[in-house]
Formats: structure tokens, sequence, C-alpha cells
């Protein structure tokens, strides 16, 4: 998959939402490592997001990280505004966001529902709808979604499901409306993947893997590099597509 030059994206700016750890922490890696100045947000892992600034800035790549809740609209807005501001516009746009809320929907709170749909679905309608107004002609949005969008093996995963179907939707539509300024728009729809968050070694490993053809979890940095292909010129042609990345979880 790595067809790209390690100066592809030189020159480019890049706005990563949700960068500090696990898979944003890869892609904001994974694009600064190939020329592009990449700002990213973080909610709460301050010690994360220094830690990978300062990585980042030791290897003389281009990164700065900004303090913002995604379940905010004011902050997240405020944080494009401080890119745009700073570089002038956003070649760039990748939404790794999500929330995970695991209940029946008998047994769903109205404040899970409510805080699911404002990092996993809200965030990034607001995050598109003000990047593209910085967003030149050829520009670059990627979604970070789920394959449970497409498969939903067991009980509990209704919420979750639910918005990041509400992804797959919103990336079509913005592909549809974003075309005529040949703005790619398209949505990654990753399967188990090693992180802190979902360890390979974790308690739900095993049963997640008898659901798969491939037989191991993804690692990070097979999403970040198809993150990567999708912003380079080869990929000019691919938009309103949902990309399983998922071991054959979905199949």
């Amino acid at each position: 998959m790595n067809t790209t030059s390690s100066h592809d994206l030189e020159r480019k700016i890049a706005f990563v939402q949700g960068g500090s750890r696990g898979i944003g922490a890869a892609i904001v890696t994974k694009l600064a490592e190939h020329g592009a100045t990449v700002a990213f947000t973080y909610a709460n892992s301050d010690q994360a997001a220094n830690r990978l600034v300062d990585d980042l800035k030791a290897n003389g790549l281009k990164v700065m990280g900004i303090k913002a809740d995604s379940g905010s609209p004011e902050q997240v807005i405020h944080a494009i505004h401080k890119v745009a501001d700073e570089f002038g516009r956003i070649d760039i746009l990748v939404n790794n966001v999500g929330i995970f809320v695991m209940n029946k929907i008998q047994d769903v709170t109205l404040e899970e529902i409510e805080k699911i749909m404002a990092v996993n679905i809200k965030s990034v309608i607001v995050a598109c709808h003000e990047v593209v107004k910085y967003m030149p002609d050829y520009g670059r949005i990627i979604n970070i979604g789920s394959i449970n969008a497409e498969r939903v093996p067991t009980a509990g995963l209704t919420l979750y499901a639910m918005t990041k179907s509400a992804v797959n939707g919103l990336t079509k539509g913005m592909a549809r409306d974003l075309g005529e300024r040949f703005i790619t728009v398209n949505n990654i729809q990753p399967g188990p993947v090693d992180t802190d968050m979902n360890p390979a070694e974790g308690e739900m490993a095993n049963s997640l893997l008898d659901l798969m053809a491939i037989k191991r979890y993804g690692n990070r940095n097979e999403i970040a590099d198809l993150v990567l292909w999708l912003c380079s010129e080869h990929a000019g042609y691919i938009t309103g597509s949902n990309i399983n990345i998922d071991g054959g979880y979905g199949i």
C-alpha cells in the first residue's frame, strides 16, 4: 500500500481530530513522516499528546497538538480556526473520534445516547462543515468509522453501530456535495485493532478472532498506511467509499 514517496504530502496541512493515542497517533506520525504539517486534537491525554509532539519534533517533523473535547462543537470549531489562522488552509481532514458504549437498547440511558451521538456523529459533521471553508480544491476528508456499521455480531453494540452507520451515510452524502471541487471523502472501517483500548490479548480477543477470516488483530500502522494512501494523488478517483480493513470480520 505504501506507494507514496517520503515527501508526497510536503506543503500539505493536515488536521486530525483525535490524534494523541492509538490509531490517531499512528495517523499523525505517518502523515508527518511523509511531509505534512499536522495539527491534532486531544481531549484528556495531555501526557500522551505532549510526548507525541516532542518525539516528532525531535525528528524534525512539523506537528502541533490542540486540547479540544470532540463532544463540544465550540471547542472543535475553535481548534479548526486556530489551525486555519496559523497555516491559512487545511488540505486534509481526518476524523478519528469515537467513544464506545456497550449496552442493550432496553438498558441505555439518555445520557449515553446524547454523549455517543455528540462525539461519534455531531463532532464529525461539525468538523467537516467548518474545515471545508478552509479546504482548497482537491482536498481530502477521511473518516475513521467501524466495521460494526455493517456487522453487529453481539448484543449491546446498538448505539455504537448506529453512530458508525451514520458516518457511513455522511461520507456518501459529502462525497456528492464536494465532488464538484474534486475533494474526496472516504470512510475507513477497521475491524479489531490492537490498541491500549482494545488489546489483542484482551478478554474479548478470542471471541473476536472467531469472527475473522484472518486470525489476528490489525495494527494501528495498517490503518495509518491506508489513510496515507487515500491522502495521496494515487487515490484521487476514490470517493464516497466505505473501505473495510478488518481481517474479514465483515464477511
